[in-house]
């Protein structure tokens, strides 16, 4: 049997397919049939008028968003934060600016390893073991 801590309330519980602790998958189930009910009504709610009028936390609406469990096609105001710089997004976990910050810090990370372990043309006086090859090389011609 694998136990585990809950991380939301911290209790000793079974593992099963979930990371949390029954009761509190009893307590993400309430607050998602709170945003759910809430949206119906309230279908040009933000997320901010959302979490107040539910008190389910944003990081929580934004969970149910990424599993699909919200779906913003009927909320087209509904927006959540960027993972890095908190600016509003309705699709993927980042915004184009940091997407493209971070395409721009891999490239030139990818460049600098490369540079890195890219053999460097220094005129070097070869190997004895080089020079002795060449040298049977041209004994043998």
């Amino acid at each position: 049997m694998n136990l585990g801590n809950c991380p939301r309330c911290g209790k000793l519980f079974a593992k099963n397919f979930r990371d949390v602790c029954p009761a509190c998958i009893k307590e993400i189930d309430n607050e998602y049939t709170l945003c759910s009910d809430y949206l119906r009504k309230h279908k040009g709610a933000i997320i901010t008028e959302l979490s107040d009028a539910t008190g389910v936390s944003i990081k929580q609406i934004t969970k149910f968003i990424r599993e699909g469990r919200i779906s913003l096609v009927g909320a087209p105001n509904l927006m959540y934060p960027c993972e890095m710089c908190g600016i509003l997004i309705r699709d993927n976990t980042k915004c184009e600016s940091c997407r493209a910050k971070l395409l721009k810090e891999i490239y030139k990370a990818t460049k600098q390893a490369q540079a890195d372990t890219a053999p460097k043309n220094e005129d070097k006086a070869p190997t004895t073991a080089a020079s002795a090859y060449r040298n049977l090389e041209r004994g043998r011609d």
